[in-house]
């Protein structure tokens, strides 16, 4: 389902958890449980995602987030429909920024694991074909982000989940 990395940065059992509860959420909205469709997550620093910002998208700057596709939309969707993952597939690669997650997270007054989560479930919607140039395209793949994040109680400007 996942592979995690961690590039110059702790390792951290606090970021798996909450991967795997995310990325778990993900597939299973998406239909995707019964597929062996890996995703690989690298969890970095600002000097490493900006270097890999400047060597694939040439954009010289850091980001919060990265997303890199295996297969367009059309593509991915039809090989669902048609059931064409028998073997391990690679749906794509994310590579996340902690300290910017960390920034994010005091910028908009909500907790960091609200924010990974975010991060990871933004990126998995891009990994599906997912955009938002065009105000429909962010329309609905927001819509879909806050459906993953409201089912697990992930809410903004609190603590995250409720015990």
């Amino acid at each position: 389902m996942y592979e995690i990395i961690y590039k110059d940065i702790e390792e951290n059992e606090k970021y798996e958890n909450t991967i795997k509860t995310v990325i778990r959420k993900c597939y299973e909205e998406e239909k995707l449980l019964n597929y062996n469709l890996i995703i690989t997550i690298t969890l970095t620093n600002p000097e490493n995602i900006r270097e890999i910002n400047q060597k694939y998208r040439n954009i010289d700057k850091e980001t919060d987030v990265l997303s890199f596709p295996m297969f367009e939309k059309e593509e991915l969707t039809k090989k669902i429909k048609q059931k064409e993952f028998q073997n391990e597939d690679v749906l794509g690669d994310l590579v996340i920024s902690i300290k910017r997650v960390e920034e994010q997270a005091k910028e908009y007054g909500h907790s960091f694991e609200r924010e990974l989560s975010y991060m990871l479930v933004h990126g998995f919607y891009h990994l599906m074909g997912y955009d938002h140039i065009e105000e429909n395209d962010k329309k609905q793949m927001r819509e879909k982000e806050e459906k993953i994040l409201t089912e697990l109680n992930i809410r903004r400007n609190n603590e995250a989940k409720e015990s």
